[in-house]
């Protein structure tokens, strides 16, 4: 068996399906997300799951690679070992897949690094709020640390759409921070990722009437505003 289709909760849970069905570990497949999971009427959780193929990658002798890392959208090869060339190289080739020129922008920090994507139409590369790029970015560092000796840590981006989410989910962590002193009743988000629900966290942390605190288990994990 060369490749299977395997469905879940989130694209993770559907790789690690496919995974175990095909006896590999990460660096053996290549990833093709089919379909990302939705909600369904009045909100239902799970009405259609993650759907992934994925394919067995041929055995072959590690040759030297020449090249170099490249921000168009032409044809990448990465230098071996390169998990920055690696990451690049998958969101060009994403981009191309979903009828998209992009360019990709490598920017290091201490804490990781940004692959910054510019180009028309990124709403295809972002999804509902964000899903897409958040599932990008996953195999994005499945990728990188396939070819690197030590972890890396990459971090996602097209139009500034980090920043702008983390701004939005501030202001909605006020809001509903106002609504439970107001109400004196706990308030239940929706489910969010759990870079997201950090977000909710590190916005209230401080605040003298209302804390936080997460329940449920993932993928439907939510925050909790309640007072203090």
């Amino acid at each position: 068996m060369s490749n299977v289709i395997a469905s879940g909760k989130t694209v993770e849970v559907a790789v690690n399906r496919g995974l175990a069905q095909l006896g590999v570990s990460q660096d053996r497949v290549s990833v093709n997300i089919l379909s990302q999971p939705s909600k369904g009427f009045l909100g239902l959780i799970g009405v259609r799951e993650a759907k992934v193929e994925l394919t067995l990658l041929p055995e072959v002798s590690p040759e030297p690679v020449v090249g170099t890392m490249t921000s168009s959208s032409e044809s990448v090869r990465p230098v071996d070992g390169d998990p920055y060339a690696a990451a690049v190289k998958f969101i060009l080739d994403v981009g191309r897949s979903m009828g998209l020129e992009v360019t990709v922008d490598v920017q290091h920090t201490r804490d990781a690094t940004t692959l910054h994507i510019f180009g028309p139409d990124l709403g295809l590369m972002i999804g509902r709020r964000g899903q897409t790029l958040d599932s990008l970015q996953y195999l994005a560092n499945i990728v990188a640390n396939r070819v690197s000796s030590s972890y890396v840590r990459i971090i996602l981006d097209a139009e500034n759409f980090r920043e702008r989410r983390k701004k939005t989910l501030e202001e909605l962590a006020d809001r509903l921070a106002g609504r439970v002193i107001r109400s004196h009743k706990e308030v239940v988000l929706e489910p969010m990722s759990p870079q997201e629900r950090k977000v909710i966290h590190a916005r209230l942390q401080d605040h003298k009437v209302v804390n936080t605190y997460s329940k449920g288990e993932e993928p439907n994990r939510r925050v909790v505003i309640s007072l203090k």
